[in-house]
């Protein structure tokens, strides 16, 4: 199996189990609370590890009371943390998230050291990423930074994946046009695209769009719904969705996404990759929490079986 490298961002979450979202000015009382590792990055790396992959994680975390925890969970999940790197007097990242009983989460992200990965920081960890086969990116990190790292993939003929997760307005189309993989959720495609995704058709249209800027590959995560494929000059391929009762759909983008990096490293196989990818989420969102509702790989062998 080929090797995994995630840049990206580490986040501490703190996830508050709401009946409802206040209003404005109201204070209600929830029922739950629970704080855990989080971070797209994070979670991406997390949930390609316990499914056997090896990862290496290129990020920074703060020298507040959560650095330590994120370097541990990292370790314990067999992640290479040689690329880890503490900031003093910078606080780590924090995402707070609220659930609702539907398993809908709204989550607010405070980027801390975060904000500080650098392209240095990616000249710096060259050597080690030059011993990969895919290199993974979100936004949660600086664009100049993701800019870097997806360049430096080009350079070296290694492929790369980027989760344009939170979308920003300011992408620039050129400067990812050399990007392996490119996958949004549908509201990230509308965001990148600037087209309304409202259906399948409609986000068919968006990708098409983006393909004609010069991106090879799309692949948009559709939630309950699947994911599409779509390439230049193939027709438009539907993963179909695998039908589960949600309990809590925070970081199911992220488990599809680590999932389907682990499954494509191993053989090249986009299409295999995908269904299991699809297959990962749905697994992930039958638990609640971020990593925590990750299944390693027996348990995840199990839950194929069942279905």
């Amino acid at each position: 199996m080929g090797k995994i490298a995630v840049v990206g961002s580490n986040m501490v979450d703190l996830i508050t189990y709401t009946a409802r979202m206040p209003g404005p000015g109201e204070t209600i009382e929830a029922p739950r609370f629970e704080m855990g590792c989080g971070g797209k990055g994070a979670n991406q790396a997390i949930a390609a590890a316990r499914l056997g992959a090896a990862v290496m994680m290129v990020t920074k975390v703060g020298d507040d009371v959560f650095a330590d925890n994120t370097i541990r969970n990292f370790e314990e999940s067999g992640i290479d943390t040689r690329h880890v790197e503490r900031v003093p007097g910078t606080s780590s990242g924090v995402a707070p998230i609220f659930v609702e009983p539907s398993g809908e989460n709204s989550i607010l992200i405070i980027k801390g050291a975060n904000a500080l990965l650098s392209p240095a920081d990616i000249d710096r960890a060259a050597e080690d990423l030059k011993g990969c086969d895919l290199i993974v990116m979100q936004l949660e990190v600086p664009l100049e930074t993701v800019y870097h790292t997806i360049d430096f993939g080009a350079r070296h003929g290694i492929e790369t994946l980027l989760n344009p997760a939170p979308a920003p307005t300011d992408l620039d189309p050129k400067r990812i046009e050399q990007v392996t993989f490119l996958v949004p959720n549908q509201t990230e495609l509308a965001t990148i695209s600037g087209l309304p995704v409202n259906s399948e058709v409609e986000a068919e249209t968006a990708a098409r769009s983006l393909i004609a800027r010069g991106i090879r590959t799309v692949i948009v995560t559709l939630g309950a719904r699947g994911a599409l494929l779509v390439t230049k000059g193939e027709e438009t391929r539907r993963i179909e969705p695998v039908r589960v009762t949600p309990v809590d759909t925070t970081g199911a983008g992220d488990a599809f996404i680590g999932s389907f990096a682990r499954y494509y490293v191993e053989d090249r196989d986009l299409d295999a990759a995908l269904h299991m990818a699809v297959r990962y989420a749905a697994d992930s969102i039958t638990r609640p929490g971020t990593q925590k509702s990750y299944a390693g790989r027996e348990a995840f062998e199990a839950f194929c079986a069942s279905l």
